[in-house]
């Protein structure tokens, strides 16, 4: 087995202390005046022997990391899963390293992970917080751990986070189905009092509102089987004449058309919150809200890098516009 490098090994090799080839990999070389030839033949060195340093040396020493926990609602939906994907690339650039886990929208589960992750010493947190964990939350904050929210986020929690405008795309979604000219226009949301949530109902209801019509909801119980849910979709749907239906996230709007070719029905208009991959193979294509991925994941790793380098100056609260997608699922059939 090939033996280890260490540092001492490096110094004796150059010629030099170990205290030296310390300060030089540690980039204090500067700091230290040590000349740039002398910093030079050390990570030449270094490079070419292949040292590795200790992490976990170097981190009971600096009390960093480098490390950062991602926890999301979930993994292989394709909106969490992007953000995961941008945060990973612009996090690694800057030296961190991400380590990810979904949660499926539990409580207990988020808060034993946050424990675990916690437990690991990562610098910082970046969550989407599932109800009923304010006080998992503020106990992080209390110990100067920095946390960012997104995609919803924690009234009573005085927290940094990065939201998309859910009800002003709900509205938007809303008021475009009124505009073509559709009588009977539903929604389809979970039984969640999450700020989203509660967001894109208001929206809805509003956009009902300013055309005076009748509100259809239909709420899935959070824990309801993807049957349960296809069953209850065809009674919604047939049992209201519905023309046109808005769903509250994308794996609904996946649901309804599950439900549509199981009970062989004919599907109204759709809108669905947040695109996915399969609402632009369908015929006909979906209508989207759709969040701007790339800017909140820019957000999140900006804010948190500034609390990371005690730079933050106060708490951020983001909310950005979203972008309504028109498709062919959602044009009235004249």
């Amino acid at each position: 087995m090939k033996k280890r490098i260490l540092i001492s090994d490096i110094a004796k090799a150059l010629g030099v202390s170990v205290t030296t080839v310390s300060f030089i990999l540690n980039d204090k070389a500067k700091e230290k005046r040590i000349s740039e030839s002398l910093t030079k033949r050390v990570l030449d060195y270094v490079k070419k022997v292949g040292y590795k340093p200790n992490e976990l040396a170097k981190s009971l020493r600096t009390g960093k990391t480098k490390i950062i926990g991602l926890i999301i609602e979930d993994i292989s939906n394709p909106f969490f899963g992007n953000i995961a994907r941008l945060i990973e690339t612009k996090v690694y650039e800057q030296g961190y390293r991400i380590i990810y886990c979904s949660t499926n929208n539990d409580s207990e589960k988020t808060k034993e992970l946050i424990g675990m992750f916690n437990d690991r010493q990562v610098d910082g947190f970046i969550i989407t917080p599932s109800e009923g964990i304010e006080e998992t939350i503020s106990n992080l904050l209390q110990s100067n751990v920095p946390v960012v929210l997104f995609d919803r986020y924690l009234p009573d929690v005085e927290t940094d986070y990065v939201i998309a405008d859910n009800f002003q795309g709900a509205f938007d979604a809303t008021v475009h189905f009124n505009e073509q000219g559709y009588k009977r226009i539903g929604l389809v949301s979970l039984y969640s009092d999450q700020t989203q949530m509660r967001d894109r109902l208001d929206g809805y209801m509003k956009g009902m509102d300013q055309f005076k019509k009748q509100v259809y909801i239909k709420k899935i119980q959070l824990d309801a089987s993807e049957a349960e849910a296809i069953d209850d979709l065809h009674e919604f749907v047939v049992d209201n004449r519905l023309d046109a239906v808005l769903f509250a996230t994308n794996y609904l709007a996946i649901t309804g058309l599950k439900s549509g070719k199981k009970h062989n029905y004919k599907l109204p208009a759709l809108i669905a919150f947040d695109d996915h991959t399969v609402f632009k193979l369908h015929e006909p294509a979906i209508t989207v809200v759709s969040q701007p991925i790339e800017e909140i994941a820019d957000h999140i790793i900006n804010i948190l890098l500034l609390k990371l380098q005690g730079k933050a100056k106060s708490i951020k609260h983001l909310t950005l516009p979203c972008e309504l997608k028109i498709r062919e699922s959602s044009i009235l059939k004249q």
